[in-house]
């Protein structure tokens, strides 16, 4: 994969996370149970699997993913009117995380 094609998927993943994460609330909350931490944990996958191919260093880009998991809760819970920070997001974002670093790790392996 080109380092074009790289940066334009990490920086296309970036936005859908900023997107996600701070934009208004829909109100559809509870029509699906737990969609939600569905997609933290998809969004935060995504974030990883396309840093790690973009920026390399797995570890750096987990704890970057971690603290912006934390981070985003908070900025939501001061900063954004009808929205609240939930630990439960945090969680799921970290889960979304590691599972986005075992899969490339898995798909690497199959590759090698």
């Amino acid at each position: 994969m080109s380092r074009t094609l790289r940066t334009a998927a990490f920086a296309l993943a970036c936005l859908v996370s900023v997107v996600v994460l701070f934009a208004p609330s829909a109100g559809s909350a509870g029509a699906v149970p737990h969609l939600d931490k569905l997609v933290h944990a998809a969004v935060f996958g995504l974030l990883v699997v396309t840093g790690v191919l973009r920026l390399g260093r797995p570890r750096a880009v987990l704890l970057a993913a971690v603290g912006y998991a934390v981070l985003s809760e908070v900025v939501q819970h001061v900063a954004l009117p009808g929205r609240s920070g939930d630990p439960t997001d945090v969680v799921a974002d970290v889960a979304g995380a590691l599972l986005g670093l075992l899969l490339l790790r898995r798909l690497r392996r199959r590759q090698a």
